[in-house]
């Protein structure tokens, strides 16, 4: 504030100076050159000559009224430099009213916003407490109802068919929803980050061997193995790469055209290997390919889509992070426009002995 009412005093000042000059300078100025013509040539007795007369016009009358208008031309001049001074102080309060009102208004907003990200977090919170506890419950009575459901099966020799259909429907669909619960119970774990994960070496094609054999043993599928030579091992959880590779294992099934390969590959890829699993199913539509990996996120549906909840692949993609690795999908990977297939993959890093 101080320094603007100086810089008005100063302009002021400036425009009094400019004012007093162009109305005694001129004057002063034509006063001292008639006097001095005068002088000159009343010596010479030449007051009615043409130089007497051209010298006063010049000098008494021209040069004065010139110096005038040069001297109002740049009163103009600041007075119009005071006057846009003064527009630009008056905008620039009224713009740094404008800044403080807004400013404000953000750290209002800002402020409004960290409380609803608080609330959203407890709720976040409490539903996967929430969502926790009701899967946790949920496995001792789902243990006890499998338990009797497969004893009841073992003596059903004596049922009619039709119940012993129902029975071994009940076996199914209870054996699913106790899959169900132990992989929501499993997300809530990771993403509270209770699930311990123990990395350690890990021979990969034993591990793979082993999947195979439990996913595909009552299944007529042929696999194919498209392993490199000399893999070193990996990186990982044991456990949890093998349940990944399950899950994918069981997609390809799923999707796959019955009779068609399933080719199980492995390469190495600088300081990790990749493993990828390749069916001849329907493929992954571009648009989706992102979409699968999500909560809840499954792809196109039909009538011959399998069951599913869309969790299995997001819990693969949370759990091979935690291991350092990563999870993605190409689609297509064949030429058949009516099986393009897909191809899963894991990029996994590998055990390095020499790291001290």
């Amino acid at each position: 504030m101080i320094k603007d009412d100086l810089l008005k005093w100063v302009n002021k000042e400036r425009s009094l100076d400019l004012n007093l000059l162009q109305w005694a300078l001129p004057p002063f100025l034509a006063i001292t050159a008639i006097i001095f013509e005068l002088v000159e040539h009343g010596s010479e007795n030449d007051w009615l000559g043409a130089g007497f007369i051209g010298e006063m016009i010049i000098f008494g009358f021209m040069g004065p009224t010139i110096i005038a208008l040069i001297l109002g031309w740049m009163r103009l001049l600041v007075k119009t430099e005071v006057q846009t001074a003064a527009d630009l102080q008056t905008l620039n309060r009224t713009l740094e009213g404008i800044v403080e009102e807004r400013t404000a208004a953000l750290e209002e907003r800002n402020l409004e916003l960290a409380q609803a990200n608080r609330e959203l977090q407890q709720l976040d919170e409490m539903k996967s407490e929430f969502v926790s506890l009701v899967s946790h419950e949920l496995r001792g009575p789902l243990t006890t109802l499998n338990g009797g459901l497969e004893m009841a099966l073992e003596n059903a020799d004596t049922l009619p068919p039709a119940a012993r259909r129902t029975l071994e429907t009940m076996v199914g669909e209870s054996a699913r929803l106790t899959k169900l619960v132990q992989t929501i119970l499993n997300v809530s774990r990771l993403e509270a980050g209770k699930l311990e994960v123990i990395l350690g070496p890990v021979a990969l094609r034993p591990l793979m061997e082993q999947a195979a054999d439990v996913v595909f043993v009552s299944k007529n599928r042929p696999l194919k193995w498209e392993f490199s030579p000399n893999l070193p091992p990996l990186l990982v959880d044991e456990t949890h790469l093998e349940e990944i590779v399950r899950n994918l294992m069981r997609n390809a099934d799923n999707y796959s055209l019955p009779g068609t390969p399933i080719h199980l590959c492995a390469k190495l890829d600088g300081d990790k290997v990749r493993i990828s699993i390749k069916d001849h199913g329907p493929g992954v539509p571009l648009e989706l390919q992102q979409y699968i990996f999500e909560r809840f996120g499954r792809g196109f549906k039909s009538e011959n889509t399998p069951v599913g909840w869309g969790l299995g692949l997001y819990f693969a993609r949370k759990l091979i992070q935690t291991q350092g690795g990563s999870i993605g999908v190409r689609s297509p990977i064949w030429p058949e426009p009516e099986a393009p297939g897909a191809e899963f993959f894991l990029i996994v890093p590998v055990a390095n002995f020499n790291e001290e």
